[in-house]
């Protein structure tokens, strides 16, 4: 982890004096400040009497590829660099996630100022796709149900952004990756913006490892969205019943094929086996 980072942070929709004390002191504070449109934030500064520290430079859709570069090795050296758009949060449908998921690859600290939703912050700062993503509300309490709501979520393209009891985070991670894989990105945040803020992004199955000895705190969990697959189900239910044949049973068989083969699920291929059985056999 590098002494700088990366500080996301939302601007007022409409009247300047929306502006949160937090990103008053960042504008006033951060070594760069990367934005949607210059002037826009040098407007916005003046309305809130703030003096921007920093260098200011331009973070709009076509220039951020070119910017990313730069940028990380300033964060490197110890520069903290903020992101805002022209007004709301950036990175949802603004510029921002190309440098957010390569300063996540280098090591960076990401973090968000302060702000109403938990939601828009997990998600943002999770580095996963933000162009299209649903909101689930908490996680069902009961494992049965649990299980069934992550099952319809299976084929869901869209980041999924849900809350959870730290109580039940190990068993509902761990059911997660039955239901959607143990290869699918995720992240969980906690306490975010508070004192403790801690992201942990990886696999499913990390994650769910990671959660094993118990978490603290408010907890927002984001999973990537599904991704189209083609997986020929037939061979792969053939695999399932050469180990049933050779006594293993079923449902481990079906998890042990799962495994090899990313993107499927043991669920998904259970419910294979189990209509190719039922399926006549060809005529002779």
């Amino acid at each position: 982890m590098t002494s700088g980072r990366l500080l996301l942070g939302a601007t007022p929709l409409g009247r300047p004096s929306d502006a949160s004390p937090g990103l008053i002191d960042a504008l006033a504070n951060v070594d760069v400040v990367a934005a949607e449109d210059t002037r826009r934030v040098r407007t916005l500064a003046k309305a809130l009497d703030v003096q921007i520290g920093g260098r200011v430079v331009s973070l709009f859709d076509r220039v951020e590829a070119l910017r990313v570069g730069s940028l990380v090795d300033a964060i490197h050296d110890g520069a903290t660099v903020l992101v805002v758009s022209d007004a709301g949060m950036p990175v949802i449908n603004d510029p921002g996630y190309r440098l957010v998921t390569a300063c996540i690859d280098a090591g960076i600290e990401v973090t968000c100022l302060p702000g109403p939703s938990a939601v828009t912050t997990a998600l943002i700062v999770s580095g996963l796709p933000s162009d299209k993503f649903c909101f689930e509300g908490f996680a069902p309490r009961k494992g049965s149900a649990r299980r069934s709501w992550l099952a319809s979520l299976a084929e869901e393209p869209r980041t999924c952004v849900f809350f959870e009891s730290p109580r039940r985070l190990a068993a509902c991670l761990q059911d997660a990756v039955e239901q959607l894989g143990g290869a699918r990105p995720a992240a969980v945040c906690r306490e975010l913006t508070k004192t403790h803020e801690e992201i942990v992004r990886g696999p499913l199955e990390e994650l769910a490892a990671w959660a094993e000895d118990g978490v603290l705190g408010e907890i927002t969990v984001v999973i990537a969205g599904a991704t189209p697959l083609h997986v020929d189900l037939r061979s792969l239910v053939g695999e399932v019943e050469n180990l049933v044949a050779a006594g293993i049973r079923i449902k481990d068989a079906c998890s042990e094929v799962a495994a090899a083969h990313q993107g499927v699920r043991a669920r998904q291929l259970y419910d294979a086996v189990l209509v190719a059985r039922r399926e006549p056999d060809p005529a002779p």
